[in-house]
């Protein structure tokens, strides 16, 4: 399946006591939690091109599947990590968050834990 197209966020569970473990100043959960992020991804086999506009913030991704890149964690931090591919699922480990992103037709689920804290996002495609 190809991840390709544009998709906003439509819900998500356990946002404050996530992004509060991960250290997110309570100011920016306060101005974040309602945001209905938009994810626009455009895959060409490996490679990914991915932009999350949430508000004003906007947050561009490149990466190859097996290969070393640089993300930006939502602290603004940017570590080094390997993103790996299974079929219609994404993983990658960055700065002790964890996160498998699911495509299923339309729908993008996206699971991220740290430290036992799970934070579950739900996207449709709108394009």
């Amino acid at each position: 399946m190809a991840f390709s197209g544009k998709y906003q966020l439509e819900s998500h569970e356990n946002f404050e006591a996530f992004m509060k473990a991960i250290g997110l100043p309570d100011d920016e959960i306060e101005k974040s939690k309602d945001i209905k992020s938009i994810s626009e991804i455009h895959q060409d086999g490996n490679d990914f091109k991915v932009t999350v506009t949430a508000g004003a913030k906007v947050v561009l991704y490149s990466f190859t599947v097996g290969e070393e890149c640089e993300l930006e964690t939502f602290t603004g931090e940017k570590a080094k990590t390997v993103v790996h591919m299974d079929g219609n699922k994404l993983t990658v480990c960055v700065k002790g968050i964890e996160s498998v992103t699911e495509l299923n037709g339309d729908t993008i689920i996206n699971i991220l834990t740290f430290d036992g804290i799970v934070y579950k996002r739900i996207s449709r495609r709108i394009s």
